[in-house]
């Protein structure tokens, strides 16, 4: 049985007295770390120069913080309720104020999207790696502590949130390529989950108990009608008797909402889609009907929605059992509650596995192929390119967003997989300080996936079959997915380059691009279209003060004076102003805010 603690520094001792002072610690992924053996690690070395701390993990949780005034009077509150019992990362903080010591390094293979692009040690140490080969990274640099949080149950450990490469690391041990204490820690909120992640007590060294913290709750982002649409696009590419991969991220909440809604509200479904793709041709891939045979579930990530997709009868092929296997999961609280909550029977057909399972083709590879019949992976991106290039974790100057993670994986088993697709999703045009730029470019510096490996792209405006297309046929059907207010631009650069006919045009049905036709089509549909279907972590007054907020964000200059001068006036939501602080302006600033917030709440 592994030696007990309560206390994070004894614990230290012990693990310095079987490793030495040279530490290559392991860190699963996202919710899966243990922090208190982080922290005291961590607080260790910072004390003791002598100690070598090399840290290896990804997808560090932070807490949101602040960029602004407005930001800081929203996201407090907030931030108090959800996140005030979880245990920070003391590595994090040291290496946000620049303050890591020297003889502690901190190598991440993905971040939290966008947290880290101004940090230039973060984004030094970054290591570019698919998830599938990060295992083999870790032990190349002599991994010697794996550090995890789990869930226990009498003799059994659960690795619970994060099988996903400590399976992997463990096959390695098992098989004498790595030698590593397995070190965990006890947490009362983490699901005990089934699946190759409940293990024997006796695999792990050390374990400390009795040093619980809330878990990291990510809240639900809204879904704005663009979003909808594109999981309404997705929704149709699903086949029935198929197998479902969603990643992370409001798109695929709304596909999830979209295939529920196939499934239980056809009729509707069938209209809302009518309207939106108005006269453009239908797909020779896409199904409209409810599920009969339904979806089987391999996904790197579990999202909450694979339990939604349970309910609503659209998983509901399983696999010896299985319906859903899954190698990580991250969510809001009530995604964890549900876990702990649900009958035994049902959860076992949710198995949590290593990630080489769900991202790779390898080791039984026959069985895999009978199973992932008719896949369709779905994951997000940035940008696109006309050529079909994606750009989904970083920009072309170099600096990274977030990261590969399993995204080649997939788009790599679609192609590798007889009926299997690779569905990428974009949003076609971003808003910044108050101006519209477009998400599908002629070209960009940067790729994550190359055009060579080009599939479906979906954006608000429509899905764009790429596979085995010719350069021509490609420009054109992502010209017609793009937004038109950057259509002849682009379409200009694709004739002057030659990739297109000098007499092309772009059809009428794809020349309405424009977010307001979208949201005609969508508006009569508003019950079935809600910005949280699946429940909100934000209260009703929050609830309100969200698309003021982001009016304030996308706001132009001259927006902002239009807006002061209309709230010079009064009026507004009196318990909005009050949640903000608002109610009782003290200096110029905060009248002139005040008037400027108040006029964007009457907007």
């Amino acid at each position: 049985m592994p030696a007990t603690f309560t206390d994070p520094q004894t614990l230290i001792d012990a693990i310095i007295s079987k490793v030495g002072k040279r530490i290559v610690l392991g860190l699963p992924l996202g919710l899966g770390k243990a922090n208190h053996v982080a922290n005291a690690l961590f607080q260790r070395a910072v004390s003791d120069p002598s100690i070598s701390l090399h840290i290896f993990t990804a997808l560090t949780l932070e807490p949101p913080t602040a960029k602004s005034d407005l930001e800081r009077r929203f996201l407090g509150p907030i931030s108090d309720r959800l996140f005030s019992g979880y245990l920070r990362l003391d590595y994090a903080a040291a290496l946000r104020s620049g303050s890591l010591p020297a003889n502690v390094r901190v190598d991440e293979f993905f971040f939290l999207a966008g947290r880290w692009l101004s940090t230039p040690v973060a984004q030094q140490s970054y290591i570019s790696a698919n998830y599938t080969h990060a295992a083999d990274y870790l032990m190349a640099r002599g991994v010697n502590v794996v550090a995890q949080l789990v869930a226990k149950r009498g003799d059994r450990l659960s690795l619970s949130c994060n099988p996903d490469l400590t399976l992997d690391m463990l096959d390695a041990r098992k098989e004498g390529r790595a030698d590593f204490l397995l070190v965990g820690e006890t947490n009362s909120e983490l699901p005990f989950m089934p699946g190759d992640g409940d293990l024997p007590a006796e695999i792990f060294s050390h374990m400390l108990e009795g040093c619980d913290f809330s878990l990291f709750a990510a809240p639900r982002e809204p879904l704005t009608a663009t979003e909808h649409a594109i999981g309404l696009h997705i929704a149709r590419l699903a086949a029935d008797g198929g197998t479902l991969q969603i990643g992370i991220g409001a798109e695929g909440d709304a596909a999830v909402n979209a295939l529920i809604l196939r499934q239980r509200a056809n009729n509707v479904f069938n209209d809302i889609v009518r309207r939106l793709t108005g006269r453009a041709t239908a797909l020779s891939i896409e199904e409209r009907g409810p599920f009969s045979a339904g979806l089987y579930g391999v996904s790197e990530m579990l999202v909450e929605g694979f339990l939604d997709l349970i309910e609503a009868g659209v998983v509901k092929r399983a696999i010896d059992g299985v319906l859903v296997h899954g190698g990580f999961f991250l969510g809001p609280a009530s995604f964890y509650r549900r876990l702990r909550e649900m009958p035994a029977a049902d959860l076992a057909r949710i198995q949590m596995t290593r990630i080489s399972f769900t991202n790779a083709l390898y080791s039984d590879e026959p069985g895999k192929r009978a199973a992932r019949v008719k896949a369709r992976f779905v994951n997000n991106a940035m940008m696109a390119t006309l050529l079909g290039a994606v750009v989904s974790d970083g920009l072309e100057d170099g600096r990274v967003v977030s990261g590969v993670g399993g995204q080649f994986n997939f788009v790599d088993q679609a192609f590798a997989l007889e009926g299997a697709r690779s569905i990428i999703a974009i949003q076609a045009v971003r808003g910044q300080r108050g101006k519209a730029l477009s998400n599908i470019r002629y070209a960009y510096g940067h790729n994550t996936i190359p055009r060579h490996l080009r599939d479906i792209v979906v954006s608000e405006y429509g899905v764009a079959d790429l596979r085995g297309k010719c350069d021509e046929d490609v420009v054109a059907a992502m010209l017609a997915i793009s937004d038109s207010r950057f259509q002849p631009e682009l379409l200009l650069r694709a004739k002057e380059t030659g990739k297109i006919a000098k007499t092309y045009e772009i059809p009428a049905s794809a020349r309405e691009n424009h977010p307001e036709r979208i949201g005609q089509a969508l508006a009569p549909f508003g019950e079935h279209l809600p910005a949280f279907p699946f429940g909100s972590d934000f209260t009703e007054v929050e609830l309100r003060l969200l698309p003021v907020l982001g009016r304030l964000r996308d706001a132009s200059a001259a927006e902002l004076v239009r807006f002061a001068i209309a709230g010079l006036r009064g009026g507004g939501d009196a318990e909005a102003i009050a949640r903000m602080g608002y109610d009782t302006p003290t200096t110029l600033a905060d009248r002139l805010m005040t008037a400027v917030f108040r006029g964007a709440m009457k907007a």
